[in-house]
């Protein structure tokens, strides 16, 4: 089972542990150091050791303090750059060695983005974070690149010393900088073997809060305390998902609120979850991002996809498990309503893409494709609707998370496939075949668009969003003064959100509704990110000029994908605003994160 997004080959050769070192050069926007592997020959008569990586310099590499001859194979479009290290020495099966490199990574490494002071809430001083998922470690520093490939690490990282530096990993304390005395050195131990997408580095003026026995919030001093009061529910979704998946085992869960450019909402690094500042709504309405990388210390950090045409193996579970915590915290029916809501966004998702493209698979192609590119909510929600139609199916909720439990033991410290899964299923269920055997897996997993089969959702909370939605749909013009702010009176945050989605779904409205709209609930007053998104959506589909600047001032106030790329997309189709569109992404560019700026610029046509 080859991993068609790397170079390296696993199956010869396994780099176990890694010993970092390295100091952030904000003057050269690079990271330079050492990085150290101890590597084990898995065959016999191991000469060759092949790492992937992308815009990486190298100096030099040792074996066991050895020169070891390297060269640079043929570079590939988004892949990177094979490095082919010759080995001084013959390595049998088992025998391990160190094979240390010196690096320098590049300005415009993918892995990560840089800001001057002047980007930064605090704006005195510069900022660095770091995003591997999926394929941009190597663009860091040379590694086997694939979620095949577990190990642990130790990393001693030198920084100005008015910085702080934070990894995925339990922090070891700090010592002045021998070689220079402006700086100081940040140490770090991972214990836990990881793949390489889950390596983590962060370096700002950061500040924290204490929110739990296990938790530390941190963020710039501007936003730390806003941050503190939005996750405090950290806690006690850490406790629930413990109940449900088994023992926490990674000893610390921090939270890292990021500038507003970070590309996701948020980013299961261990030990240390990093997320976007549009989860910041004031009232912890969005927290289940949180439930969602919590989750996942379990489903993809502990039980991790092989390769990432395996993707809903970490994000299938991991949403199946975040509506488990959100149903215990806050009822059934809310579980109900995320998963109805979920299913939504997969239709959303689908449109988007086309019901026949194949990356709409839940087990796609990803041979000569970008995982960046082919990145979307199916394996999460597709995936998700599998687990959800498979509880229905097999005897209910405390049933199915028997099944996870058993399947997070039995693949703990793994990577896997969905065969290694389905197998896995089917023991776990032995009595219960019969009914297995009439899922048709074969669409499931390699059918494009949506799912065979709808499972069922209880629809109490959904009522409210499909009736006023389906109010302004059926509105003629002499109706709108039907309408008024009381129809909101009773909705929730997510109500809202849920009310927005359904009418995304449907034809655009008229431009003299959505001014109702505005005119009657206010929505443009909106902070919540997740409301305010879609409405803005909502507004340029109906081709309200008014909605442009709104639209544009949202899509480049802050640069979370899921928000950015929509938005654009939907400017971008309104022949009003395309040029505007494509003229404020080009003066934006620069300081958009690197994997954003790639992607908008292919949905805007402006790939050079």
């Amino acid at each position: 089972m080859a991993d068609p997004c790397s170079f390296a080959s696993p199956s010869r050769c396994l780099t176990r542990h890694l010993y970092l070192r390295c100091r952030a050069d904000f003057g050269a926007r690079a990271l330079r150091g050492t990085a150290a592997f101890t590597a084990r020959a898995e065959g016999e008569a191991l000469r060759c050791l092949v790492l992937d990586t992308k815009d990486v310099q190298v100096f030099k590499v040792t074996v066991n303090g050895q020169d070891a001859k390297f060269a640079f194979g043929e570079k590939h479009s988004f892949k990177g750059t094979p490095l082919e290290i010759t080995l001084p020495f013959e390595l049998r099966r088992g025998q391990e060695a160190v094979v240390e490199i010196s690096f320098e990574s590049s300005p415009k490494s993918s892995a990560l983005q840089w800001f001057t002071p002047e980007q930064t809430s605090g704006k005195k001083h510069p900022f660095l974070f770091s995003q591997c998922q999926a394929t941009h470690c190597r663009a860091i520093f040379p590694c086997q690149d694939t979620p095949a490939v577990k190990l642990t690490y130790y990393a001693e990282i030198s920084v100005p010393k008015d910085l702080v530096a934070l990894m995925s990993a339990n922090r070891e304390g700090e010592m002045p900088d021998p070689e220079d005395s402006s700086r100081k050195i940040y140490c770090f131990s991972q214990n836990v073997p990881i793949p390489c997408y889950l390596i983590a580095l962060v370096v700002g003026a950061l500040e924290s809060r204490k929110i739990g026995p296990r938790t530390l919030v941190w963020a710039e001093k501007e936003l730390v305390d806003k941050s503190a009061y939005e996750f405090a529910e950290a806690e006690a979704m850490l406790q629930t998902a413990e109940d449900l998946a088994g023992p926490y085992v990674w000893g610390q869960y921090d939270l890292l609120v990021l500038p507003p450019s970070f590309p996701y909402g948020g980013m299961e690094n261990p030990c240390l979850t990093f997320v976007t500042p549009t989860l910041l709504a004031g009232d912890r309405s969005l927290s289940n991002v949180i439930a969602h990388e919590i989750s996942h210390s379990w489903t993809g950090n502990l039980v991790t996809n092989k390769t990432w045409e395996h993707f809903w193996l970490n994000e299938g579970h991991t949403v199946y498990l975040e509506r488990r915590i959100g149903g215990r915290l806050f009822g059934e029916q809310f579980r109900q309503f995320q998963a109805l809501g979920g299913w939504r966004e997969l239709q959303n998702s689908i449109n988007t893409s086309g019901d026949k493209n194949p990356i709409t698979n839940l087990v796609p192609n990803l041979s000569e494709v970008d995982p960046d590119s082919a990145y979307s909510s199916v394996p999460y929600e597709k995936g998700f609707a599998l687990l959800f139609y498979l509880e229905q199916l097999l005897g209910g909720p405390d049933v199915f998370i028997g099944f996870l439990k058993a399947y997070i033991q039995q693949f703990a410290y793994k990577s896997i496939v969905t065969e290694d899964w389905k197998k896995f299923l089917y023991s776990y269920f032995k009595d219960k075949v019969d009914i297995l055997d009439k899922v048709d897996w074969n669409s499931w997993f390699h059918a494009p668009g949506m799912p065979p089969v709808k499972p069922m959702y209880d629809m109490t909370l959904a009522n409210a969003c499909v009736a006023l939605s389906q109010r302004w749909i059926q509105a003629k013009e002499s109706d709108l003064g039907s309408f008024s702010s009381a129809d909101l009176k009773e909705m929730s945050s997510h109500q809202l959100i849920e009310f927005l989605a359904l009418l995304l779904l449907e034809a655009p409205l008229p431009v003299s509704h959505v001014k109702r709209m505005q005119q009657v609930y206010d929505f443009n007053a909106v902070n919540n990110s997740e409301i305010r998104f879609r409405w803005l959506r909502l507004c340029i589909k109906s081709k309200w000029e008014e909605a442009i600047p709104l639209a544009l001032k949202m899509a480049t106030d802050q640069g979370r994908m899921k928000f950015t790329r929509p938005l654009f997309r939907d400017l971008y189709n309104f022949d009003k605003c395309r040029d505007l569109a494509v003229k404020t992404f080009l003066e934006h560019r620069a300081s958009m994160h690197p994997v954003t700026s790639m992607l908008v610029g292919k949905d805007l046509k402006q790939d050079q």
